[in-house]
Order: structure tokens, then C-alpha cells, then sequence
């Protein structure tokens, strides 16, 4: 049964050990997994439409330039089928030369007229496959032949673009077709610079021109995924270390109570080292096995979850490439439980071999005075008391892993709140509606709505590296009104030529209050602005700058203009909406993260639940060890308390005091690591991304503090049953003298 009981140990801490690797593992890798798989190009260039012939010219003399495609995107396409529409289809018209995309069903394009090849997200949010008919726009039915993957964006609908392909003709009338897109791929990466230079250079003349690289998107996505694989390893190793030390407890205890046949070993001439190889030995033969199965069974605990999150953000999950992270969790797991096992035999094994034999500590101890009105519970925490070193480290190691539960219950109801409070992150809009300027008076005279402006946004690059995206936004008047991010450094955009950026472009650009963002806007022309702020933005990864409206409307004066609506306190957002309706207009609610994101969202909550439920197990295991020594350690004074009439149920009580005696402290623990460690750690962990408040609430305390209550009364029970198998006389010879 020890043997057992420390195989279960080892298994919950490979559990959490085995889905932190897995997770983390196809977060950090998949992308360029995709995009080797895909033979994603190194460079996306997009303009305004081109002949290719004239665009050709220009781009086949780049220097460092391998190979050369293009494409001719056509965006708002609607597309329908079966029920499912979306009218923000992206139509990319192949128009030969390398795809950039990797076929994972079916098929690619042929050339023949009349077919359509879609990306992964929409297939598997609208149940699309190979054969099927979708509707697309004025083409008309196109026959889909296969299902593609392109890591250069995340996939639909966690991307509001749902994206299509269809190949080029060779009449023609297809040769006419102009091109909007280059596809780039270099012979030297480390070389990239100098040909993203020379396409500046060639480019001049170009309208609406923005470069995407490789590069640039793998920081996107390794930054958006850095928080969970943050998260993920800091629990395993919270688990990992939460069970080693109970292992090690265990081991301790079981030392002590082998010390007579250590002595006689001695006595045989066995030496300290031979002693030391035989516990290792033991405990690898216990910790292997164990391991293993942990392993795998919390790699298949969250190999749905982590699919599903490696595909919303269309990258390929690792497969057999698993198996070396695996391998080295499961050596390192056994390594820990065989140091664990061997250190207290190294220290037993070189004391003088009498007191080994006489039984060391284990004969000293005596089990503490009990006064004649003490209760079962009372006795019971007495007893888990009185080894002082256990006791504490019990607490320790059960207070860690209810912090982290407790951490996680706070990170999934801050996933709820960014998905439906649009306030956590700054905005103080509730609506928008596609307006323009003249619409504002009468907007602004709908009963409800408090405010009512008008928002531009366009994309832009950063003009120094030409591969960071950057979102200029601006609002007419004061965007603090409508729109104001947690300030991190610096102070608010006042006058023109001023910006606010988002944390994520301030760390990827070097950017601080004072400092310089030179920016391409989409005409080609730079647009320098001075850095007056830093605030911890959310939306496009943090790479997004606030700006004055003057400032915008000179750089792109077509630039996208939108109308935002903030609403009276206890207004009635239905009949709001009703008006708009009248007025001729389609109002959007505005989400948290944003709508779209919601099942993301949920697969984020899937993954952190599926961790929980394997802490979980950990803090079960530390209370049976607990339990399991306290009582072994008070065998003769239970036997007592058995010759005296006491059932199995009297047993459970006064284990249950020794358990409520290690729960309670552990749960006052768990709150305070959680308020004033965990809780600040991770948020500041996300300061790259927003500011994201972690709030308890009294009922998720409960509920954990609910929690280790029944798993202290599920840990009294099992270790009651086992005692009451063995029988009384073998307790009674420890406890009489």
C-alpha cells in the first residue's frame, strides 16, 4: 500500500507534468512546424492592384530574392452555406508560382473552372468538406476540392476574414487579372533586410503598400500564446514540486521505519553507497511505471484542448515530434523521486550502525498525552500536529497547489469578462454603426445614447523594420471619453503628431515616452510621431497607437471611419437598437476581447480546467501521504483507541481532525499566495498585452475551501478502511511498553 500510495503521487505530478508539455510543446513549436509544412514565404507585400507584368519587372530583380508569387485578393465577399454566412469572405485569386499553403484535405486547385479550395477555420466551424458546394458572392456555387492551412494569420472565425482560394485560367481574359499581392521568399533569412530595403526602394509609387515577414508573425503568435505557456510550466513545476516534496516526506518516514534493517545490513558489511543503490532501485521501479502512465494520461487529458487551440490559430499539432518532450518529463520526474528516495538513506546509512539497530528516532518517539475529555477531532489534529516538520510541509505543499487552483478559477472568470466586458479593456463604447460624420447629430439625438463620435483606423508598418503591423487609431475629440487603455508609462495623446502605443509595439520597437514611431502609412508616405504614452493594450497583440484625428485624416483621408456609441447608464440597449434600426443602420455590440474570440476563449478556459482537475489530485495525494504517515507514525495509540470499541467511522473522525488540522492552514494559505504571489505574478506576465485585474470572489474561496474539506473527508475515509483491515494486536505491541 506505501508503495501505492507514493505510485499515485508520482502519478498526479506526472499528470500536470504530462499536459503542461503538451500544451506548451505545440504552442512553442507549431508555428514553424505550419509554416515549414505550408512553405509559408518570408515576405507578404500587399499594395494597391497592379499589372503583374509592370509589378514583375520591379520584384524579380530584388536582390537575395529566391522565388517570386502573386495574388489578387478581393475582402467582403459574402459567402453562404447551409445557414452559415459571413460577409467578410477573402477571395485570393492564385495567380500561379508557389501556394504558401498547406492541403490537409482533399485536394489543391487543378485550374479547371469552378473550384475553390477553404481555409481550415471555416471548413470546421461551418462543417465544410471536400465535395461540398459553397455559395461565393456574384461567382456564384464553386465546388470545394480541399482544405487548406496558412500560418500567416489565425484562422476564422477567431479572424473575422474567412479566406478562400481559386486558381488563375490560362485564356486570356485571366491574364488581365491584376495582381494586389506578393508572395516572397529569400535565399538568406539573416539577409532579409537588405531585401525588404530594396522592395521599399522598387515599391515607391505603390499605393496601400504594407509588408508582412515570417518573423513578424511568429512574434505575434509567440506572444500571444507566451501567458498560457507561462502559466502552464509555472504549474507543473508547482506540482511537480508540491509531490516531490511529499515523496520525499514518504521517503523519510519509511527510512525511519527501516532503520533496524539498515543496522543489520551495516552489521552484514553491506556499505552506505550499496544501502543507497538499493532504495534508488525501489523507488525507480515504483516512480517509472507511474511516470508513464501520468504522462500520457495528461497528454491525452488536454490533446483535445490543445488541438483545438493549435488550430484557431492555424498551426499544425506536433505528433510523434511529442514523444522527445516526454521522454525528458519522464526522466526528470523519476530523477526527482529517486533523489528524493535516496537522500534520507544516504543520511540514515552513515550513522553508527547501534543506533540503527536499536531503530533510531522511530524508538524515541511516543505518542502524546491525551487527556480524558479530548474529542476524536481534537485528538486528531493533536496528532498531525506533533510532527512539527510534516505538518508544515503538508501545509506548505496543499496551500501551493489550492493557490493554483484558485489562480486559475480567477483566470477563467477574467475569460468571461474579456469576452463580455468591453470595460476591462478601456472601452467605454457599448455600440458602433457604420456612419460617417454627417450622421453624428443624429445619432447623438437617440434617446439612451450618451455620446456618439466617430473612430479611424487604418494599418500601417513600422518604417524602420517594415515588418511590425501597426494599428493607427484616432477619435474626433477626446479619446479617453471612448476609449482609454490602462496608461503604463508616460501621459495621454494631447495634440497632433502625438501617439499612444500599445505595450507590445513599445517592447518591439524599443519605444518609451519621448522616443520617435516612424510609420508607413498606406499611401507609402512616412509619418513620424512623438511617443507621449505607453498603455497596456490588448487588441493586435499591443501593437496599436492612438493618435489625434487631424494627424490620421492627412495621412489617408479615405481611411476607414466608423461611428462609436456610449450609452446612458441603465439605458435599454434593445431599444437602442430598434432606433438605429430606423434610421437605416446595423449596430454591432461591442464584446470584450471582441465576440469572435468566444470559443477561443472557451478552448483557453478547456485547457486551464483539464490543469486544475490534475492539481487537484495533487492536493489529494499530499493529504492521504499526510494521513497515511500521521497514522502510521500513532499506529499503537489507534490500535488502543480500536481495543476500546471505537469503529471504522471513530477512526475516520480522528483522522479527519488530523486532515481539517493541515486543510484549514493550507486554505488561508492558498488565499493569501494567491492574492499577494500568484495573483500580481501573472498580471505581470500580461503586462505586455493589458492590464488584467485577477479578483476572487467569496464564492470561488468557498468553493476551494469546500473542495479541500471533501477531499480531507475522502483522504480520512481511505486511510480508515486500511486500517481497520489490519488487525488490532499488531498496533497494540508499538504502543505498550
Amino acid at each position: 500500500m506505501r508503495r501505492w500510495l507514493a505510485a499515485a503521487g508520482v502519478f498526479a505530478a506526472a499528470l500536470v507534468a504530462g499536459a503542461a508539455v503538451t500544451v506548451g510543446f505545440g504552442l512553442r513549436t507549431g508555428f514553424d512546424r505550419a509554416a515549414r509544412a505550408a512553405d509559408l514565404p518570408d515576405v507578404i507585400a500587399r499594395f494597391a492592384p497592379q499589372r503583374r507584368s509592370v509589378l514583375d519587372a520591379r520584384v524579380r530583380g530584388l536582390p537575395n530574392l529566391q522565388s517570386r508569387s502573386y495574388r489578387y485578393e478581393i475582402d467582403h465577399v459574402p459567402l453562404r452555406f447551409r445557414g452559415n454566412t459571413s460577409s467578410h469572405g477573402r477571395l485570393e485569386i492564385l495567380l500561379g508560382g508557389r501556394r504558401g499553403y498547406q492541403i490537409v484535405r482533399g485536394r489543391d486547385l487543378s485550374g479547371r473552372r469552378g473550384e475553390v479550395v477553404v481555409e481550415q477555420g471555416v471548413a470546421q466551424e461551418w462543417g465544410l468538406r471536400p465535395g461540398d458546394r459553397l455559395e461565393v458572392g456574384r461567382a456564384g456555387g464553386l465546388h470545394v476540392v480541399g482544405v487548406a492551412v496558412s500560418p500567416d494569420d489565425v484562422a476564422f472565425p477567431l479572424a473575422r476574414t474567412a479566406r478562400i482560394y481559386v486558381g488563375d485560367r490560362e485564356d486570356a481574359a485571366s491574364q488581365q487579372i491584376p495582381a494586389n499581392v506578393a508572395l516572397l521568399w529569400v535565399n538568406d533569412r539573416a539577409r532579409e533586410p537588405i531585401t525588404l530595403a530594396s522592395a521599399r526602394t522598387e515599391a515607391f509609387g505603390l499605393g496601400d503598400l504594407s509588408f508582412i515577414t515570417r518573423e513578424g508573425v511568429r512574434v505575434l503568435l509567440e506572444q500571444a500564446a507566451g501567458i498560457v505557456i507561462a502559466l502552464l510550466v509555472a504549474f507543473a513545476l508547482v506540482a511537480l514540486v508540491a509531490a516531490a516534496t511529499m515523496l520525499a516526506s514518504g521517503a523519510h518516514a519509511e527510512v525511519q521505519r527501516r532503520l533496524p534493517g539498515l543496522g543489520v545490513r551495516r552489521a552484514l558489511g553491506f556499505s552506505p553507497a550499496r544501502i543507497v543503490a538499493g532504495h534508488a532501485g525501489e523507488a525507480l521501479l515504483v516512480a517509472a511505471p507511474a511516470a508513464a502512465i501520468g504522462l500520457v494520461a495528461g497528454a491525452m487529458a488536454v490533446g483535445g484542448p490543445a488541438r483545438s487551440l493549435l488550430l484557431a490559430l492555424n498551426e499544425r499539432p506536433p505528433g510523434a515530434a511529442l514523444v522527445a518532450p516526454l521522454v525528458l518529463a519522464w526522466i526528470g520526474i523519476c530523477a526527482v523521486v529517486v533523489a528524493a528516495s535516496a537522500l534520507p538513506a544516504w543520511r540514515a546509512a552513515r550513522r553508527p550502525i547501534a543506533p540503527l539497530l536499536h531503530g533510531g528516532e522511530l524508538a524515541r518517539r511516543a505518542a502524546p498525552r491525551r487527556a480524558a475529555g479530548d474529542g476524536l477531532l481534537r485528538m486528531g489534529a493533536r496528532f498531525a500536529v506533533a510532527a512539527r516538520a510534516r505538518w508544515a510541509g503538508s501545509v506548505a505543499t496543499i496551500g501551493v497547489c489550492a493557490g493554483v487552483v484558485l489562480l486559475m478559477l480567477g483566470l477563467a472568470s477574467l475569460l468571461v469578462r474579456l469576452r463580455d466586458d468591453p470595460a476591462i479593456l478601456g472601452k467605454r463604447y457599448q455600440l458602433t454603426v457604420n456612419a460617417g460624420v454627417e450622421m453624428l447629430p443624429s445619432l447623438r439625438a437617440v434617446e439612451g445614447i450618451a455620446a456618439a463620435t466617430q473612430r479611424y483606423t487604418i494599418r500601417a508598418t513600422d518604417a524602420f523594420r517594415l515588418g511590425e503591423p501597426v494599428r493607427l487609431v484616432a477619435y474626433e475629440g477626446d479619446h479617453v471619453r471612448f476609449d482609454a487603455p490602462p496608461l503604463a508609462q508616460g501621459r495621454r495623446l494631447r495634440g497632433r503628431n502625438e501617439a499612444e502605443v500599445g505595450v507590445g509595439l513599445a517592447d518591439a520597437l524599443g519605444l518609451r515616452p519621448g522616443s520617435t514611431l516612424a510609420t508607413l502609412d498606406p499611401s507609402g508616405h512616412e509619418l513620424r510621431l512623438k511617443v507621449v504614452g505607453v498603455v497596456r493594450a490588448l487588441a493586435d497583440s499591443g501593437r496599436i497607437a492612438w493618435v489625434s484625428a487631424p494627424t490620421l485624416q492627412s495621412a489617408d483621408p479615405g481611411g476607414f471611419g466608423q461611428s462609436v456609441l456610449r450609452l446612458q447608464p441603465g439605458a435599454d440597449r434593445a431599444a437602442i437598437i430598434v432606433r438605429l434600426h430606423d434610421l437605416g443602420l446595423e449596430p454591432v455590440l461591442v464584446g470584450g476581447a471582441t465576440t469572435r474570440n468566444a470559443a477561443f476563449l472557451g478552448i483557453l478556459a478547456s485547457v486551464l480546467r483539464a490543469v486544475a482537475l490534475a492539481v487537484g489530485l495533487v492536493c489529494l495525494y499530499a493529504l492521504v501521504q499526510g494521513l497515511a504517515m500521521t497514522a502510521r507514525e500513532r499506529r499503537g495509540a489507534l490500535s488502543v483507541l480500536r481495543a476500546c470499541g471505537a469503529s471504522r467511522a471513530d477512526l475516520a473522525a480522528v483522522l479527519s481532525g488530523a486532515a481539517v488540522a493541515v486543510a484549514v492552514p493550507a486554505a488561508l494559505l492558498a488565499v493569501l499566495l494567491e492574492r499577494f504571489v500568484l495573483g500580481p505574478l501573472v498580471t505581470r506576465l500580461a503586462a505586455s498585452y493589458a492590464a488584467l485585474p485577477l479578483r476572487l470572489s467569496v464564492l470561488q474561496v468557498a468553493a476551494v475551501a469546500g473542495a479541500l474539506a471533501l477531499l480531507a473527508a475522502l483522504a480520512a475515509l481511505a486511510v480508515a478502511r486500511r486500517m481497520v483491515r489490519e488487525p488490532v494486536v499488531a498496533g497494540l505491541r508499538e504502543e505498550l511498553p
